[in-house]
C-alpha cells in the first residue's frame, strides 16, 4: 500500500498543503487498506463521527457520519450540508425519535444534500421500509451485536450496515461478511491502527473515527504556548 507522498518505482502520490491549513486532523493511513464503498460513483473509505463544524472542515476523511444524541433537527442537517466539503451521512432518529418524524427527516435531509441518513439500531423494520419507500438516498443502519436479525433489516431496505459493537466490532462484522458477501460495512475504527485493521481484515468496506474534541486540540496548543514561558527560560 502506497501512501501519500511515499515514491517507488510503480506509484508516486504527490501532495498539496496550504501554510494555513497544513494543522488537520488526518486519520490513521491503515484506512486506505480498506476497499471502500462508492456511493454516487464517489469511492469512500473513511468516515469522521463529528458534528462539529470546525473539525469536519479540517480533516482528510472522505465523509462525516454526522449522528448526535438528540431529537434530530432540520436545521442542524442544513448547517452541517452547508458548511461542510466532503459528503454528509446525517443522523434521522430510531431511537428516541422513531415513526413518522424519523421519514420526514430522512426524506429532509435528502431535501438538502445530505448524500446517507443514518438511524440507530432499535428503529424497527417497519419504519426503515417507509424510509426505503420515500427517499433514495442510502440508508444506513447501526448494527451492535452479531445476534440481531441482519437478514430482515436489508430486506427492509437497509443499503449500508453501520457495525457498532466497541471491542467486539471485528467480531460482528466478520459474522455479517460470512453470510453476506456484498453488502456493504462500515465499522467503528476502535483506539488504534491495529483494531482498525483488525475490522478491515474481518470484512469491514470503510471505517468511522471520533476525532478529539476541540477542547482537546486546544488543551494541546496552549500547552505548547506555555512551555514558552517556562521557568526554565529564564534559569
Amino acid at each position: 500500500m502506497l501512501y501519500k507522498g511515499e515514491r517507488s518505482l510503480a506509484k508516486f502520490v504527490p501532495e498539496v498543503k496550504g501554510a494555513l491549513r497544513n494543522h488537520i486532523i488526518e486519520l490513521p493511513p491503515v484506512i486506505r487498506d480498506a476497499s471502500g464503498i462508492k456511493v454516487f460513483g464517489k469511492r469512500l473509505k473513511s468516515f469522521i463521527f463529528s458534528t462539529d463544524v470546525a473539525i469536519i472542515r479540517n480533516t482528510n476523511a472522505d465523509a462525516v457520519i454526522a449522528v448526535y444524541p438528540f431529537t434530530p433537527q432540520p436545521i442542524i442537517t442544513q448547517a452541517l450540508v452547508v458548511s461542510s466539503d466532503i459528503p454528509i451521512f446525517c443522523g434521522v432518529g430510531g431511537g428516541i425519535t422513531t415513526g413518522k418524524r424519523v421519514v420526514n427527516l430522512a426524506l429532509d435531509a435528502e431535501f438538502k444534500g445530505a448524500m446517507g441518513v443514518v438511524v440507530n439500531n432499535p428503529t424497527p423494520n417497519e419504519v426503515i421500509r417507509n424510509m426505503r419507500e420515500t427517499i433514495d438516498i442510502p440508508i444506513v443502519v447501526t448494527v451492535v451485536s452479531e445476534f440481531e436479525d441482519i437478514k430482515s433489516r436489508i430486506e427492509a431496505g437497509a443499503n449500508i450496515l453501520n457495525v457498532s459493537g466497541a471491542e467486539r466490532t471485528p467480531t460482528i462484522v466478520k459474522k455479517i461478511r460470512e453470510q453476506f458477501k456484498e453488502i456493504p460495512i462500515i465499522a467503528t475504527g476502535g483506539p488504534n491502527e491495529e483494531s482498525i485493521k483488525r475490522a478491515i481484515d474481518a470484512g469491514a468496506n470503510a471505517i468511522t473515527m471520533t476525532p478529539p474534541s476541540t477542547a482537546q486540540i486546544f488543551r494541546d496548543i496552549m500547552n505548547k504556548y506555555r512551555k514558552q514561558y517556562s521557568d526554565d527560560r529564564f534559569e
